[in-house]
């Protein structure tokens, strides 16, 4: 997205004006459809690229295992309107079988509208992959077997649920302990449980061979571990020690110990494999840990989101929870799949299943590649944007989720921007008059109910501005810019982007 030449005054004051009409929309009760964050854009079907050539049939096959979840909950008190509209087509999809992906699509068609959606103010979201991991494992410890994979401890406290509840939060909870006066106290980090902080509980699993491979798993939410007479142990996510996520990737970098341009997975590996101690140092930068449950002994079938059904590869993705389960998304994008370069057309109708702690955001999907080592080289390299296209069942009326939307409150004037040439480099020079205005501009650009874009997002060159705007900047936010394709106002946190490595959070 690069920033097109406008007139800045006219770009401020739409800008402002659509932040206060999302924030005012957001607090109304009676809104229909109302997704945190998030602009909606009604579109045709002629407009999906890709839409014809797509195998609506493998889509449809997805789709109907959401489905068969959705019937099986009791939804008399959800407040959401999609998901009670989601129920409504899954009972008219119960029992079909349509015969071709022509036959599929048409009921797709049918059934649903596409609405563009991405945050406010954006236009692409942010796309990375997922995998099960295959890994070695044994029974027993032994010195080529050493690194134990744990279940939930028992003294695991969430706040306001019972002990031992089997549903436990990925997110937003107050995780805990009791310590020997009975006082509930954060619960051991990373660093504590590797230096043995759970030995002598029985909560081992199985033994993994390389902590590399326990993190692998970790990261990505479910593995399966061979054992050593052959059986397959199907492991999944159980729960976590309540501290946020770390990325490995981003602290080697920052510590100088592997160079930004070399950073992949198996650099990891080798780095850790060949630094033990210091590794240990690094990885309890990351204070998270992740605990399992089993779910099966075999080698069928793929691993179970946290929807409760098996994922699909090249169809299931994880949402962030604001979305609904079974809810099918379109995505448009170019793909690292062949690839370190992102060139593969990627143009598929995807089924919401499951969902991640580092997947934040109304345009954010983790994509579901499959178990063992090729899933793992595509899921790896991905990490690029991309439109989301999310399909609505037909009975939410757009139009009258539009009405409910209140009128922005009146634009801030600013003076007009003279545009300067200095050095042969355009400066825009605003007055000192519009001290006051910029500083209105900052103080609603930087309000709560601005959110983070993916950190992956590339920013656009920034418009050198005068001091009023530039104190904006010194917030994080940059000068609002035009998408090359898109007339609406953009707005551009500062962030940093990670290379490609085990820079995401756990899928669960």
């Amino acid at each position: 997205m690069h920033f097109a030449k406008t007139h800045a005054r006219g770009a401020v004051a739409s800008l402002v004006g659509a932040i206060v009409c999302f924030t005012a929309s957001a607090a109304s009760a009676e809104e229909p459809l109302k997704l945190a964050g998030s602009q909606l854009e009604p579109i045709k079907w002629t407009e999906l690229a890709g839409w014809s050539a797509d195998d609506h049939l493998a889509a449809f096959s997805a789709y109907q295992a959401s489905c068969e979840a959705l019937r099986k909950i009791r939804h008399t008190d959800d407040p959401r309107p999609i998901r009670g509209a989601l129920v409504d087509v899954c009972r008219k999809a119960s029992g079909l079988l349509p015969q071709d992906s022509q036959a599929a699509r048409t009921f797709f068609e049918e059934n649903f509208q596409p609405v563009r959606i991405a945050r406010l103010g954006e236009v692409d979201g942010l796309l990375t992959g997922y995998f099960e991991p295959i890994v070695q494992g044994s029974r027993f410890p032994n010195p080529e077997f050493h690194v134990p994979l744990y279940r939930r401890p028992r003294d695991l406290v969430v706040a306001g649920r019972k002990p031992g509840s089997y549903a436990f939060p990925n997110k937003g909870a107050r995780i805990s302990r009791r310590n020997g006066k009975g006082q509930l106290v954060p619960y051991y980090d990373r660093g504590a449980i590797e230096a043995g902080a759970l030995d002598g509980q029985k909560l081992e699993i199985c033994w993994l061979k390389d902590p590399s491979d326990l993190l692998a798993i970790q990261i990505e939410g479910s593995g399966r571990v061979i054992l050593e007479d052959g059986t397959p142990l199907r492991i999944n996510y159980d729960s976590y020690n309540g501290y946020s996520f770390t990325s490995l990737s981003r602290t080697l970098i920052e510590h100088h110990r592997i160079p930004r341009e070399e950073m992949s997975v198996q650099r990891i590996r080798e780095w850790m494999t060949a630094h033990p101690d210091e590794a240990a140092k690094e990885r309890a930068a990351n204070r998270s840990y992740v605990f399992f449950r089993i779910t099966g002994l075999s080698n069928d079938g793929e691993p179970v989101g946290a929807q409760g059904v098996p994922l699909t590869p090249g169809r299931s993705i994880a949402v962030d929870r604001l979305h609904d389960y079974g809810t099918p998304f379109f995505i448009e994008a170019n793909l690292a799949i062949e690839s370190a370069n992102p060139v593969s057309p990627f143009h598929r109708l995807m089924i919401a299943q499951d969902t991640g702690s580092a997947i934040v955001g109304p345009a954010r999907a983790d994509l579901y590649w499959g178990a063992g080592d090729d899933a793992a080289r595509i899921a790896n390299r991905i990490r690029n944007p991309g439109r989301f296209v999310m399909l609505l069942p037909r009975e939410l009326d757009m139009v009258a989720a539009g009405n409910h939307m209140p009128l922005p409150l009146p634009k801030p004037k600013f003076a007009e921007v003279e545009v300067r040439k200095h050095n042969g480099k355009g400066h825009v020079d605003l007055a000192k008059s519009d001290a006051r205005a910029a500083a209105a501009y900052a103080r609603v650009a930087t309000g709560p109910h601005m959110e983070q874009p993916p950190a992956s997002h590339s920013a656009a060159p920034f418009v050198p501005v005068s001091k009023h705007v530039k104190q904006a900047e010194s917030t994080g936010i940059s000068v609002p810019s035009y998408g090359r394709n898109s007339s609406r106002p953009i707005i551009r946190l500062r962030t940093r982007s990670v290379a490609p490595g085990w820079g995401s959070a756990p899928r669960r």
